[in-house]
Protein backbone atom coordinates (compact mmCIF):
# COMPACT_ATOMS: atom_id res chain seq x y z
CA UNK A 1 0.00 0.00 0.00
CA UNK A 2 1.68 3.14 -1.34
CA UNK A 3 -0.15 6.21 -0.47
CA UNK A 4 1.65 8.14 -3.37
CA UNK A 5 3.10 5.03 -5.11
CA UNK A 6 2.28 3.31 -8.65
CA UNK A 7 1.13 -0.37 -8.23
CA UNK A 8 3.02 -2.84 -10.53
CA UNK A 9 0.24 -4.60 -12.96
CA UNK A 10 -1.32 -8.10 -10.92
CA UNK A 11 1.36 -10.60 -11.61
CA UNK A 12 4.44 -8.38 -12.30
CA UNK A 13 7.44 -8.65 -9.94
CA UNK A 14 9.97 -5.64 -10.51
CA UNK A 15 13.53 -6.77 -10.61
CA UNK A 16 16.00 -5.77 -7.96
CA UNK A 17 16.72 -2.20 -9.36
CA UNK A 18 13.41 -1.17 -9.17
CA UNK A 19 12.80 1.68 -6.91
CA UNK A 20 10.62 1.69 -3.76
CA UNK A 21 9.93 5.21 -3.34
CA UNK A 22 8.50 6.05 -6.79
CA UNK A 23 7.90 9.36 -8.07
CA UNK A 24 4.35 11.16 -7.00
CA UNK A 25 1.20 9.83 -9.01
CA UNK A 26 -2.31 10.58 -8.89
CA UNK A 27 -4.04 9.68 -6.18
CA UNK A 28 -6.17 6.44 -6.54
CA UNK A 29 -9.94 5.79 -7.04
CA UNK A 30 -11.70 4.44 -4.48
CA UNK A 31 -11.48 0.92 -3.92
CA UNK A 32 -7.82 1.05 -5.73
CA UNK A 33 -5.84 1.60 -2.64
CA UNK A 34 -5.58 3.88 0.59
CA UNK A 35 -8.86 6.58 0.44
CA UNK A 36 -7.32 9.56 -1.41
CA UNK A 37 -7.10 11.51 2.05
CA UNK A 38 -5.35 9.06 3.44
CA UNK A 39 -1.95 9.70 1.92
CA UNK A 40 -2.11 13.15 3.17
CA UNK A 41 -3.13 12.64 6.40
CA UNK A 42 -0.07 9.79 7.31
CA UNK A 43 2.16 12.96 5.72
CA UNK A 44 0.93 15.34 8.22
CA UNK A 45 0.16 12.63 11.33
CA UNK A 46 4.09 11.42 9.94
CA UNK A 47 5.34 15.72 10.24
CA UNK A 48 3.78 16.33 13.72
CA UNK A 49 4.86 13.10 15.28
CA UNK A 50 8.69 13.90 13.73
CA UNK A 51 8.08 17.86 15.70
CA UNK A 52 7.48 16.56 19.05
CA UNK A 53 9.58 13.64 18.71
CA UNK A 54 12.39 15.67 18.09
CA UNK A 55 11.29 18.23 20.75
CA UNK A 56 10.84 15.42 23.43
CA UNK A 57 15.08 14.27 21.63
CA UNK A 58 15.99 17.81 22.46
CA UNK A 59 14.88 18.06 25.97
CA UNK A 60 16.63 14.32 26.45
CA UNK A 61 19.73 16.07 25.30
CA UNK A 62 19.14 18.53 27.97
CA UNK A 63 18.81 16.14 30.79
CA UNK A 64 21.76 14.22 29.59
CA UNK A 65 23.34 17.31 29.16
CA UNK A 66 22.52 18.36 33.26
CA UNK A 67 23.80 15.00 34.16
CA UNK A 68 26.99 14.91 32.36
CA UNK A 69 27.14 18.87 33.84
CA UNK A 70 26.70 17.91 37.47
CA UNK A 71 28.24 14.00 37.72
CA UNK A 72 30.46 13.84 34.51
CA UNK A 73 31.32 10.84 33.60
CA UNK A 74 31.63 9.42 37.46
CA UNK A 75 30.44 6.98 40.14
CA UNK A 76 27.93 8.71 40.34
CA UNK A 77 26.90 8.78 36.81
CA UNK A 78 27.60 5.03 36.37
CA UNK A 79 25.18 4.63 39.51
CA UNK A 80 22.16 6.28 38.09
CA UNK A 81 22.97 4.66 34.36
CA UNK A 82 22.68 1.16 35.85
CA UNK A 83 19.26 2.20 37.51
CA UNK A 84 18.22 3.69 34.38
CA UNK A 85 18.16 0.45 32.83
CA UNK A 86 15.15 -0.15 34.22
CA UNK A 87 13.15 2.53 32.73
CA UNK A 88 15.04 1.85 29.36
CA UNK A 89 14.08 -1.55 29.50
CA UNK A 90 10.56 -0.90 30.53
CA UNK A 91 10.59 1.72 27.62
CA UNK A 92 11.09 -0.84 24.96
CA UNK A 93 9.07 -3.69 26.21
CA UNK A 94 5.85 -1.33 27.67
CA UNK A 95 6.09 1.70 25.53
CA UNK A 96 8.03 1.55 22.03
CA UNK A 97 7.67 -1.91 20.75
CA UNK A 98 5.75 -4.66 23.16
CA UNK A 99 2.68 -2.75 24.09
CA UNK A 100 2.43 -1.36 20.74
CA UNK A 101 3.28 -4.87 18.52
CA UNK A 102 0.34 -6.36 20.60
CA UNK A 103 -1.62 -4.19 21.32
CA UNK A 104 -2.02 -1.65 17.87
CA UNK A 105 -3.48 -4.81 15.89
CA UNK A 106 -6.04 -5.90 18.53
CA UNK A 107 -6.98 -2.03 18.86
CA UNK A 108 -7.25 -2.18 15.66
CA UNK A 109 -9.28 -5.35 15.04
CA UNK A 110 -11.78 -3.74 17.68
CA UNK A 111 -12.35 -0.69 15.72
CA UNK A 112 -12.97 -2.80 12.36
CA UNK A 113 -15.30 -5.00 14.26
CA UNK A 114 -17.08 -1.46 15.61
CA UNK A 115 -17.26 0.07 12.67
CA UNK A 116 -18.63 -2.94 10.88
CA UNK A 117 -21.27 -3.59 13.60
CA UNK A 118 -22.60 -0.03 13.20
CA UNK A 119 -22.75 -0.11 9.50
CA UNK A 120 -24.48 -3.53 9.91
CA UNK A 121 -27.09 -1.50 12.38
CA UNK A 122 -27.47 1.50 10.01
CA UNK A 123 -30.89 1.41 8.91
CA UNK A 124 -32.28 -1.74 11.16
CA UNK A 125 -35.02 -1.33 14.00
CA UNK A 126 -33.30 -0.70 16.80
CA UNK A 127 -34.70 -2.57 20.12
CA UNK A 128 -34.22 -1.13 23.21
CA UNK A 129 -32.70 -4.40 25.15
CA UNK A 130 -33.34 -5.23 29.23
CA UNK A 131 -30.70 -5.95 32.01
CA UNK A 132 -29.18 -8.24 29.96
CA UNK A 133 -28.87 -6.97 26.44
CA UNK A 134 -26.05 -4.04 26.68
CA UNK A 135 -24.59 -2.53 23.29
CA UNK A 136 -21.72 -4.68 22.84
CA UNK A 137 -18.31 -2.60 22.11
CA UNK A 138 -15.20 -4.44 20.86
CA UNK A 139 -13.22 -1.91 21.97
CA UNK A 140 -14.66 -1.29 25.88
CA UNK A 141 -14.65 -5.14 25.92
CA UNK A 142 -10.51 -5.49 24.74
CA UNK A 143 -9.95 -2.41 27.53
CA UNK A 144 -12.29 -4.07 30.34
CA UNK A 145 -10.27 -7.92 29.63
CA UNK A 146 -6.72 -5.98 29.32
CA UNK A 147 -6.79 -2.72 31.21
CA UNK A 148 -7.01 -4.03 35.05
CA UNK A 149 -5.16 -7.03 34.55
CA UNK A 150 -2.30 -5.40 33.32
CA UNK A 151 -2.54 -2.43 35.98
CA UNK A 152 -2.73 -5.39 38.90
CA UNK A 153 0.51 -7.49 36.82
CA UNK A 154 2.81 -4.12 36.35
CA UNK A 155 2.25 -3.25 40.11
CA UNK A 156 3.72 -6.49 41.32
CA UNK A 157 6.35 -6.26 38.81
CA UNK A 158 7.40 -2.83 40.52
CA UNK A 159 6.96 -3.84 43.47
CA UNK A 160 9.05 -6.72 43.50
CA UNK A 161 11.89 -4.39 41.19
CA UNK A 162 11.70 -2.34 44.31
CA UNK A 163 12.36 -5.20 46.64
CA UNK A 164 14.88 -6.62 44.69
CA UNK A 165 16.44 -4.04 43.50
CA UNK A 166 19.97 -4.89 45.53
CA UNK A 167 20.61 -8.31 43.87
CA UNK A 168 19.30 -6.67 40.28
CA UNK A 169 22.43 -4.46 40.77
CA UNK A 170 24.41 -7.24 41.52
CA UNK A 171 23.28 -8.79 38.23
CA UNK A 172 23.40 -5.78 36.05
CA UNK A 173 26.88 -4.44 37.43
CA UNK A 174 28.73 -7.20 39.28
CA UNK A 175 32.10 -4.73 38.61
CA UNK A 176 30.77 -1.81 41.13
CA UNK A 177 32.75 -0.97 44.11
CA UNK A 178 30.31 0.74 46.07
CA UNK A 179 26.54 -0.34 44.41
CA UNK A 180 24.51 1.22 47.24
CA UNK A 181 23.86 4.90 45.37
CA UNK A 182 22.52 2.27 42.53
CA UNK A 183 20.21 0.57 44.49
CA UNK A 184 18.67 3.60 45.58
CA UNK A 185 18.64 4.77 42.42
CA UNK A 186 16.64 1.45 40.67
CA UNK A 187 14.48 1.67 43.74
CA UNK A 188 13.04 5.12 42.33
CA UNK A 189 13.11 4.00 38.64
CA UNK A 190 11.00 0.58 39.51
CA UNK A 191 8.22 2.77 39.80
CA UNK A 192 8.34 2.98 35.59
CA UNK A 193 7.37 -0.63 35.80
CA UNK A 194 3.72 0.41 36.18
CA UNK A 195 3.76 3.89 34.93
CA UNK A 196 5.22 3.09 31.27
CA UNK A 197 2.79 0.10 31.45
CA UNK A 198 0.01 2.37 31.49
CA UNK A 199 1.21 4.88 28.98
CA UNK A 200 2.02 2.47 25.98
CA UNK A 201 -1.74 0.88 26.57
CA UNK A 202 -2.75 4.55 26.34
CA UNK A 203 -0.39 5.03 23.37
CA UNK A 204 -1.04 1.55 21.31
CA UNK A 205 -5.08 2.20 21.82
CA UNK A 206 -4.74 6.04 20.49
CA UNK A 207 -2.43 5.37 17.77
CA UNK A 208 -4.60 2.66 16.38
CA UNK A 209 -7.30 5.16 16.98
CA UNK A 210 -5.28 7.33 14.54
CA UNK A 211 -4.95 9.78 17.07
CA UNK A 212 -1.01 10.43 17.00
CA UNK A 213 0.08 13.86 18.76
CA UNK A 214 -0.56 12.63 22.76
CA UNK A 215 1.70 9.39 22.32
CA UNK A 216 4.20 11.28 20.34
CA UNK A 217 4.04 14.26 23.33
CA UNK A 218 4.66 11.65 26.06
CA UNK A 219 8.60 11.77 26.08
CA UNK A 220 7.92 15.85 26.30
CA UNK A 221 6.55 15.91 29.54
CA UNK A 222 8.34 12.41 30.42
CA UNK A 223 11.94 14.78 30.04
CA UNK A 224 10.48 18.05 31.79
CA UNK A 225 9.95 15.96 34.79
CA UNK A 226 13.25 14.55 34.47
CA UNK A 227 15.37 18.20 33.71
CA UNK A 228 13.14 19.66 36.59
CA UNK A 229 13.76 17.41 39.29
CA UNK A 230 17.48 17.22 38.68
CA UNK A 231 17.70 20.95 38.33
CA UNK A 232 15.69 21.30 41.56
CA UNK A 233 16.88 18.64 43.96
CA UNK A 234 20.87 17.82 42.49
CA UNK A 235 22.61 19.71 45.12
CA UNK A 236 20.44 17.96 47.75
CA UNK A 237 19.89 14.31 46.49
CA UNK A 238 22.91 14.11 44.53
CA UNK A 239 22.34 11.66 41.57
CA UNK A 240 18.96 10.41 43.59
CA UNK A 241 17.30 13.55 42.08
CA UNK A 242 17.38 12.64 38.45
CA UNK A 243 16.00 8.94 39.53
CA UNK A 244 13.06 10.63 41.30
CA UNK A 245 12.98 13.01 38.01
CA UNK A 246 12.45 9.51 36.48
CA UNK A 247 9.48 8.44 38.36
CA UNK A 248 7.80 11.89 38.36
CA UNK A 249 8.33 12.00 34.40
CA UNK A 250 7.02 8.94 34.06
CA UNK A 251 3.03 9.93 35.82
CA UNK A 252 3.16 13.03 33.48
CA UNK A 253 3.36 10.58 30.74
CA UNK A 254 0.01 9.11 31.94
CA UNK A 255 -1.45 11.98 32.27
CA UNK A 256 -0.54 13.45 28.72
CA UNK A 257 -2.64 11.05 27.26
CA UNK A 258 -5.84 10.22 29.77
CA UNK A 259 -7.62 13.10 28.78
CA UNK A 260 -7.66 12.20 25.02
CA UNK A 261 -8.04 7.89 26.09
CA UNK A 262 -11.30 9.08 28.47
CA UNK A 263 -12.71 10.35 25.31
CA UNK A 264 -11.63 7.04 23.02
CA UNK A 265 -13.27 4.59 25.37
CA UNK A 266 -15.39 6.87 27.85
CA UNK A 267 -15.39 5.65 31.50
CA UNK A 268 -19.89 5.79 31.39
CA UNK A 269 -21.54 3.18 29.60
CA UNK A 270 -23.85 4.25 26.86
CA UNK A 271 -27.46 3.16 27.18
CA UNK A 272 -28.47 -0.52 26.21
CA UNK A 273 -29.40 -1.57 23.20
CA UNK A 274 -29.18 -3.96 20.76
CA UNK A 275 -29.74 -4.61 17.07
CA UNK A 276 -31.91 -7.60 16.50
CA UNK A 277 -30.04 -10.18 18.94
CA UNK A 278 -27.60 -9.61 21.23
CA UNK A 279 -24.01 -9.48 19.72
CA UNK A 280 -21.85 -11.74 21.04
CA UNK A 281 -18.18 -10.66 22.44
CA UNK A 282 -16.15 -9.49 19.93
CA UNK A 283 -12.72 -8.17 21.75
CA UNK A 284 -9.85 -9.90 19.70
CA UNK A 285 -7.83 -12.40 22.18
CA UNK A 286 -4.69 -11.48 23.57
CA UNK A 287 -3.15 -15.06 24.80
CA UNK A 288 -0.18 -16.54 25.83
CA UNK A 289 0.08 -17.57 22.37
CA UNK A 290 0.19 -14.18 21.26
CA UNK A 291 1.97 -12.49 23.79
CA UNK A 292 5.12 -14.79 24.17
CA UNK A 293 6.77 -14.30 21.01
CA UNK A 294 6.63 -10.22 21.48
CA UNK A 295 7.66 -10.38 24.71
CA UNK A 296 10.52 -12.66 24.20
CA UNK A 297 11.42 -10.56 21.01
CA UNK A 298 11.32 -7.40 22.98
CA UNK A 299 13.35 -9.04 25.91
CA UNK A 300 15.85 -10.58 23.78
CA UNK A 301 16.21 -7.02 22.29
CA UNK A 302 16.99 -4.69 25.02
CA UNK A 303 19.16 -7.45 26.64
CA UNK A 304 21.61 -6.37 24.58
CA UNK A 305 21.81 -3.46 26.55
CA UNK A 306 22.27 -5.59 29.35
CA UNK A 307 25.15 -7.63 27.87
CA UNK A 308 27.18 -3.81 27.01
CA UNK A 309 26.68 -2.65 30.61
CA UNK A 310 27.81 -6.04 32.51
CA UNK A 311 30.76 -5.78 30.07
CA UNK A 312 31.42 -1.89 30.72
CA UNK A 313 31.19 -2.81 34.12
CA UNK A 314 34.04 -4.31 34.92
CA UNK A 315 36.04 -1.66 32.68
CA UNK A 316 37.64 1.73 34.61
CA UNK A 317 34.82 3.69 35.88
CA UNK A 318 33.52 6.46 33.38
CA UNK A 319 33.18 3.58 30.64
CA UNK A 320 29.29 2.94 31.33
CA UNK A 321 28.49 6.66 30.90
CA UNK A 322 30.73 6.95 27.90
CA UNK A 323 28.92 4.30 26.09
CA UNK A 324 25.01 5.87 27.07
CA UNK A 325 25.95 9.08 26.06
CA UNK A 326 27.50 7.66 22.65
CA UNK A 327 24.34 5.84 22.19
CA UNK A 328 21.89 8.17 22.96
CA UNK A 329 23.47 10.44 20.18
CA UNK A 330 24.00 7.88 17.60
CA UNK A 331 20.72 6.58 17.71
CA UNK A 332 19.00 9.93 17.09
CA UNK A 333 18.94 9.14 13.56
CA UNK A 334 17.43 6.17 14.34
CA UNK A 335 14.91 6.76 16.06
CA UNK A 336 13.50 9.91 13.74
CA UNK A 337 13.46 7.41 10.73
CA UNK A 338 11.03 5.36 13.05
CA UNK A 339 8.79 7.88 13.54
CA UNK A 340 7.07 6.96 9.88
CA UNK A 341 6.89 3.34 10.88
CA UNK A 342 5.24 4.04 14.18
CA UNK A 343 2.66 6.35 11.79
CA UNK A 344 1.48 3.57 9.22
CA UNK A 345 1.65 0.07 12.03
CA UNK A 346 -1.93 0.58 12.33
CA UNK A 347 -2.91 1.33 8.37
CA UNK A 348 -0.54 -1.93 7.65
CA UNK A 349 -2.14 -3.76 10.85
CA UNK A 350 -5.33 -3.00 9.41
CA UNK A 351 -5.08 -4.30 5.87
CA UNK A 352 -3.46 -7.11 7.33
CA UNK A 353 -6.79 -7.52 8.94
CA UNK A 354 -8.83 -7.39 5.58
CA UNK A 355 -6.64 -10.11 3.99
CA UNK A 356 -4.81 -7.04 1.76
CA UNK A 357 -1.53 -8.50 1.46
CA UNK A 358 -0.30 -6.65 -1.36
CA UNK A 359 -1.74 -3.25 0.02
CA UNK A 360 0.28 -3.95 3.26
CA UNK A 361 3.74 -4.51 0.76
CA UNK A 362 3.82 -1.85 -0.84
CA UNK A 363 3.53 0.26 2.02
CA UNK A 364 5.96 -1.67 3.87
CA UNK A 365 8.44 -1.32 1.42
CA UNK A 366 8.07 2.52 1.05
CA UNK A 367 8.39 2.85 4.59
CA UNK A 368 11.86 1.05 4.74
CA UNK A 369 12.94 3.06 1.56
CA UNK A 370 11.72 6.22 3.52
CA UNK A 371 13.23 5.31 6.91
CA UNK A 372 16.57 3.56 5.11
CA UNK A 373 16.97 7.07 3.37
CA UNK A 374 16.68 9.14 6.91
CA UNK A 375 18.91 6.65 9.29
CA UNK A 376 21.54 6.59 6.72
CA UNK A 377 21.72 10.38 6.23
CA UNK A 378 21.75 10.24 10.06
CA UNK A 379 24.64 8.22 9.53
CA UNK A 380 27.27 9.67 8.14
CA UNK A 381 26.38 13.18 9.97
CA UNK A 382 27.86 10.82 13.20
CA UNK A 383 30.73 9.54 11.39
CA UNK A 384 31.74 12.70 10.13
CA UNK A 385 31.30 15.21 13.11
CA UNK A 386 31.29 12.67 15.90
CA UNK A 387 34.02 15.09 18.21
CA UNK A 388 32.17 17.71 17.34
CA UNK A 389 28.77 16.88 18.23
CA UNK A 390 29.76 15.65 21.44
CA UNK A 391 31.65 18.72 22.25
CA UNK A 392 28.80 21.26 21.35
CA UNK A 393 26.39 19.09 23.37
CA UNK A 394 28.12 17.79 26.65
CA UNK A 395 32.02 19.50 26.99
CA UNK A 396 31.43 21.45 29.79
CA UNK A 397 31.41 21.37 33.81
CA UNK A 398 32.63 18.03 35.25
CA UNK A 399 32.42 16.62 31.08
CA UNK A 400 36.06 17.30 30.01
CA UNK A 401 38.07 17.05 26.67
CA UNK A 402 38.98 13.20 27.57
CA UNK A 403 35.62 12.69 27.72
CA UNK A 404 34.28 13.87 24.82
CA UNK A 405 37.31 11.90 22.68
CA UNK A 406 36.15 8.96 24.45
CA UNK A 407 32.71 9.29 23.93
CA UNK A 408 32.71 10.37 19.87
CA UNK A 409 35.23 7.45 19.23
CA UNK A 410 32.31 4.83 20.42
CA UNK A 411 29.85 6.93 18.92
CA UNK A 412 31.37 6.23 15.69
CA UNK A 413 31.30 2.58 16.27
CA UNK A 414 27.66 2.28 17.20
CA UNK A 415 27.14 4.19 13.80
CA UNK A 416 28.22 1.05 11.95
CA UNK A 417 24.64 -0.40 13.12
CA UNK A 418 22.40 2.52 13.19
CA UNK A 419 20.79 1.34 9.70
CA UNK A 420 19.99 -2.19 11.44
CA UNK A 421 18.70 -1.01 14.29
CA UNK A 422 16.00 0.80 12.24
CA UNK A 423 15.46 -2.42 10.04
CA UNK A 424 15.08 -4.13 13.15
CA UNK A 425 12.02 -1.70 14.19
CA UNK A 426 10.62 -1.47 10.90
CA UNK A 427 10.89 -4.83 9.94
CA UNK A 428 9.36 -6.10 13.65
CA UNK A 429 6.01 -4.61 12.79
CA UNK A 430 4.69 -5.93 10.05
CA UNK A 431 5.49 -9.26 11.79
CA UNK A 432 3.06 -8.73 14.22
CA UNK A 433 0.74 -6.79 12.62
CA UNK A 434 -1.83 -9.46 11.74
CA UNK A 435 -2.25 -10.52 15.52
CA UNK A 436 -1.14 -14.08 14.75
CA UNK A 437 1.58 -15.78 16.98
CA UNK A 438 4.76 -15.71 14.90
CA UNK A 439 8.60 -17.01 16.66
CA UNK A 440 10.58 -15.67 14.04
CA UNK A 441 10.98 -12.15 15.23
CA UNK A 442 12.08 -13.93 18.48
CA UNK A 443 14.47 -16.47 17.07
CA UNK A 444 16.21 -14.09 14.73
CA UNK A 445 16.84 -11.20 17.89
CA UNK A 446 18.26 -14.35 19.95
CA UNK A 447 20.46 -15.21 17.14
CA UNK A 448 22.11 -11.34 17.25
CA UNK A 449 21.80 -11.54 20.91
CA UNK A 450 23.83 -14.51 20.81
CA UNK A 451 26.55 -12.55 18.31
CA UNK A 452 26.84 -9.43 20.12
CA UNK A 453 27.81 -11.39 23.82
CA UNK A 454 30.26 -13.69 22.14
CA UNK A 455 31.99 -10.42 20.47
CA UNK A 456 31.61 -8.52 23.31
CA UNK A 457 33.49 -10.90 25.10
CA UNK A 458 35.75 -11.68 22.95
CA UNK A 459 36.86 -7.73 22.05
CA UNK A 460 35.89 -5.98 25.42
CA UNK A 461 39.10 -7.63 27.06
CA UNK A 462 41.29 -6.08 23.88
CA UNK A 463 39.30 -2.82 22.83
CA UNK A 464 37.28 -1.41 25.76
CA UNK A 465 34.58 0.07 25.42
CA UNK A 466 35.18 0.22 20.95
CA UNK A 467 34.64 -3.39 21.74
CA UNK A 468 31.57 -3.58 22.95
CA UNK A 469 29.89 -0.77 20.29
CA UNK A 470 31.52 -3.32 17.72
CA UNK A 471 29.41 -6.15 19.10
CA UNK A 472 26.12 -4.35 19.40
CA UNK A 473 26.46 -3.19 15.54
CA UNK A 474 27.15 -7.13 14.35
CA UNK A 475 24.80 -8.09 16.88
CA UNK A 476 21.70 -6.17 15.35
CA UNK A 477 22.79 -6.06 11.80
CA UNK A 478 22.90 -10.31 11.85
CA UNK A 479 19.16 -9.67 13.26
CA UNK A 480 18.11 -7.11 10.85
CA UNK A 481 19.44 -9.57 7.87
CA UNK A 482 17.43 -12.34 9.00
CA UNK A 483 14.04 -10.13 9.34
CA UNK A 484 14.69 -8.99 6.25
CA UNK A 485 14.93 -12.66 4.88
CA UNK A 486 12.62 -14.40 6.79
CA UNK A 487 9.53 -11.32 5.54
CA UNK A 488 9.10 -12.24 2.50
CA UNK A 489 8.40 -15.67 3.05
CA UNK A 490 5.87 -15.67 6.41
CA UNK A 491 4.10 -12.65 6.62
CA UNK A 492 4.35 -9.77 3.71
CA UNK A 493 5.90 -10.77 0.34
CA UNK A 494 7.84 -7.66 0.19
CA UNK A 495 10.83 -8.00 -2.44
CA UNK A 496 13.74 -8.83 -0.27
CA UNK A 497 16.27 -8.38 -3.04
CA UNK A 498 14.86 -5.31 -4.18
CA UNK A 499 15.13 -3.96 -0.62
CA UNK A 500 18.23 -4.89 -0.33
CA UNK A 501 19.79 -3.59 -3.55
CA UNK A 502 18.26 0.13 -2.76
CA UNK A 503 19.76 -0.45 0.64
CA UNK A 504 23.19 -1.06 -0.61
CA UNK A 505 23.12 2.30 -2.66
CA UNK A 506 22.07 4.48 -0.11
CA UNK A 507 25.24 2.53 2.20
CA UNK A 508 27.17 3.57 -0.15
CA UNK A 509 26.29 7.45 -0.79
CA UNK A 510 26.15 7.51 3.75
CA UNK A 511 29.78 6.02 3.92
CA UNK A 512 31.22 8.82 0.86
CA UNK A 513 28.92 11.44 2.73
CA UNK A 514 30.51 10.15 5.64
CA UNK A 515 34.37 10.03 4.63
CA UNK A 516 33.91 13.62 3.43
CA UNK A 517 32.53 15.02 6.59
CA UNK A 518 35.76 13.41 8.85
CA UNK A 519 38.00 14.45 6.89
CA UNK A 520 36.36 18.42 6.17
CA UNK A 521 35.71 18.14 10.04
CA UNK A 522 38.92 19.58 11.47
CA UNK A 523 39.52 22.42 9.20
CA UNK A 524 37.17 24.72 10.62
CA UNK A 525 38.31 25.05 14.73
CA UNK A 526 35.20 26.13 16.04
CA UNK A 527 33.13 22.85 16.56
CA UNK A 528 30.01 24.86 16.33
CA UNK A 529 31.04 26.29 12.81
CA UNK A 530 32.15 22.87 11.97
CA UNK A 531 28.76 21.55 12.67
CA UNK A 532 26.94 24.17 11.03
CA UNK A 533 28.78 23.69 7.77
CA UNK A 534 28.56 19.70 8.31
CA UNK A 535 25.13 19.98 7.97
CA UNK A 536 25.30 21.44 4.31
CA UNK A 537 27.80 18.92 3.34
CA UNK A 538 27.38 15.54 4.11
CA UNK A 539 23.46 15.67 2.89
CA UNK A 540 24.86 17.54 -0.44
CA UNK A 541 28.14 14.59 -0.76
CA UNK A 542 24.90 12.25 0.26
CA UNK A 543 22.75 13.39 -2.74
CA UNK A 544 25.29 13.65 -5.82
CA UNK A 545 26.57 10.33 -4.81
CA UNK A 546 23.38 8.44 -4.23
CA UNK A 547 22.38 10.22 -8.06
CA UNK A 548 26.06 8.71 -9.17
CA UNK A 549 24.99 5.38 -8.01
CA UNK A 550 21.54 5.39 -9.38
CA UNK A 551 19.74 5.02 -5.91
CA UNK A 552 15.72 5.19 -7.03
CA UNK A 553 14.74 6.77 -3.63
CA UNK A 554 17.26 9.37 -4.48
CA UNK A 555 16.81 9.65 -7.87
CA UNK A 556 12.66 10.12 -7.40
CA UNK A 557 13.74 12.97 -5.07
CA UNK A 558 14.41 15.22 -8.16
CA UNK A 559 11.22 14.30 -10.34
CA UNK A 560 8.96 16.76 -8.48
CA UNK A 561 11.45 19.20 -9.03
CA UNK A 562 11.97 18.25 -13.01
CA UNK A 563 7.92 18.17 -13.31
CA UNK A 564 8.38 21.63 -11.98
CA UNK A 565 10.97 23.49 -14.17
CA UNK A 566 9.53 21.60 -17.39
CA UNK A 567 5.97 23.32 -16.61
CA UNK A 568 7.92 26.24 -15.94
CA UNK A 569 8.75 26.79 -19.39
Amino acid sequence: MSDTGTETEAGARPGPGAPLLPAPAAPREAGGGEPPRLGSFLARAAAATAVLTVLGAALGLVRDQAIARYFGASDASDAFLIAWTVPEMAATLLIEDGMALLLVPAFSLALSRRGAAAGAGAGKEITVGDGDAEASDPVRELVAATLPRLFLLLSGGAALLIAGAPWVVGVLAPGLADPRLAVDCTRLTAVTVLTFGITGYFSAALRAQRSFLPPAGVYVAYNVGIIGTTLALHAVWGVRAAAAGVALGSVLMILTQLPVFLRFVPLRRPRPRRFGRRAARTAPPLGFAVLAPVILFVVSRQSQVLVERFLASTLPAGAISHLNYAQKVAQLPMVLSLMICTVTFPVVARAMAAGEREKARLRVERDLALAGTVVLLGTAVVLGYAPQIIEVLFQRGAFDASDTGSTAQVMRVYALGLLGHCLVGALSRPFFSSGRPTWFPAFAMGTGLVVTTGAGYALTYRFGVDGIATANALGISTTALLLLMGLGTRVVPIRARSVAFSLGRLAGASLAAGAAGWACAPLVPDPVLSLAAGCFLVPAVFLLTGLALRSPELTSLLVPIRRRFLDGR
